[in-house]
């Protein structure tokens, strides 16, 4: 996909300021490159759980208004119209909000198609990481040594509330060793894993990823399936 797209993932890469492996990472892990983009017609998805879900009727009624505006602005056909079983679509499974928020006509043909125009679905996922405060070139998450339980308190979704310099002590160091400003917002991490538990330093970018799905194993896989297709693209 990659290879495929190369001028326009560069493109988009430039012009909003994101790297491109996240791009690249998140479409992939999305809907493996346009391979699945769901089965379910959209606005029976938004009826039903804007309906008949009552522990978030309100978030899904909005959404289904925000597809009644989407379907009259870019003429969208709604029978045709699937996605997801919570209604998100396309290449990044954007939902109505974020379809009306953050898509951009990235191909210049007067559209913003997030289903049928790759080149709209790179520049509309970019753009998403741009406007969310993605930093090109900065660090997302880096790898904790621990010889104590970190004092600092995982993250759970929250706002970010401590600074590197909060996280870090004698007991809990970076696995290796680099220059760091220790006054930036950071978050900790914590994976469990088959005997330990693993610790991550979360920095911005990391939280920016997060705000595309807010699990922090989400952002995780997202960020180091970026560095495996970032390490293989560099390669050929």
């Amino acid at each position: 996909f990659w290879q495929q797209h190369e001028q326009t993932i560069a493109r988009a890469a430039k012009t909003y300021g994101v790297d491109p492996q996240i791009i690249v990472a998140i479409i992939g892990i999305e809907t493996f490159y346009g391979g699945y983009m769901g089965k379910y017609p959209v606005i029976d998805a938004l009826y039903t759980l804007g309906f008949y879900y009552p522990p978030r009727a309100t978030f899904f009624r909005g959404e289904f208004a925000k597809l009644m505006t989407l379907l009259k602005e870019e003429q969208l056909n709604k029978e045709t119209l699937l996605g997801s079983y919570a209604g998100a679509m396309g290449y990044g499974q954007f939902i109505p909000s974020s379809y009306l928020a953050y898509a951009v006509d990235f191909d210049g043909d007067g559209k913003r198609d997030l289903l049928g125009s790759a080149d709209d679905a790179i520049g509309s996922v970019a753009n998403y990481f741009h406007r969310h405060g993605w930093k090109a070139g900065e660090p997302v998450a880096l790898e904790l040594s621990t010889t104590a339980t970190p004092k600092a308190k995982v993250w759970k979704g929250e706002k970010l509330n401590y600074q590197v310099a909060d996280i870090l002590s004698p007991e809990v160091a970076l696995m290796e060793n680099r220059d760091l400003d220790a006054s930036q917002k950071a978050l900790l991490i914590e994976l469990e894993q088959a005997d330990a538990k693993d610790y991550w330093l979360g920095l911005n970018n990391f939280y920016v990823i997060t705000r595309y799905n807010r699990s922090p194993l989400y952002a995780m896989a997202v960020y180091q399936f970026s560095e495996q297709l970032k390490a293989h693209h560099d390669k050929t």
